[in-house]
């Protein structure tokens, strides 16, 4: 069995969606929940399915060494980004490494990098005038949104399409692909060292 955990800022939905999708799985687990806020919404919807979460103040993803206690202590194997709002830092990259996945709410590299989260990327892509959206899943580094892509998928936009209705294309390919790729990932992640 292999020990995920996830990392969240907000409301929790992708979050909750991963959760659901391993809750039967018989080789990889959703062990944690860590965010850097604690009224985050995250909180409660993984609490409501059985996973413990854990809020760090944003210092403490900064220094990395206490996010590294919490992860030791639930024997992660594996980290999920899923909303979450923080660069991470040096020591848990090292600690992580190609172990860290990260889904972007548009087709890296364009509108990516600091700043583009969440609705402003949305924002940009309908004031860009682009004929689709998507997502991309990607390893993480130390910049934003610059990993290694592993997989994208994408939604045709038209001229009618605003910021809400590209999110909600974008959202629903993040809930039908993200788990299944994480999945895939993990899976052949530790499949070559048992």
């Amino acid at each position: 069995m292999k020990n995920i955990a996830i990392f969240a800022s907000g409301t929790g939905t992708n979050a909750e969606n991963i959760v659901k999708y391993f809750s039967k799985n018989e080789k990889i687990h959703v062990a944690v929940v860590l965010s850097n806020r604690v009224n985050a919404g995250v909180h409660e919807r993984v609490r409501r399915l059985g996973v413990p979460s854990v809020a760090l103040p944003r210092e403490e993803f900064i220094i990395g060494e206490p996010v590294l206690e919490v992860l030791r202590r639930y024997q992660v194997d594996f980290i999920v980004l899923a909303g979450f709002m923080c660069l991470i830092s040096e020591p848990i990259l090292r600690a992580y490494p190609q172990r860290i996945l990260n889904i972007h709410p548009a087709l890296l590299p364009k509108f990516g990098g600091k700043g583009m989260y969440g609705h402003h990327v949305h924002e940009a892509v309908v004031a860009a005038g682009e004929k689709e959206s998507g997502i991309t899943i990607h390893y993480i580094n130390e910049h934003y949104d610059e990993g290694q892509i592993l997989f994208q998928a994408t939604c045709p936009l038209t001229e009618e399409d605003t910021p809400d209705t590209v999110a909600a294309k974008v959202h629903a390919l993040e809930y039908a692909y993200y788990p299944k790729v994480i999945e895939q990932v993990v899976e052949d992640a530790f499949s070559s060292i048992g």
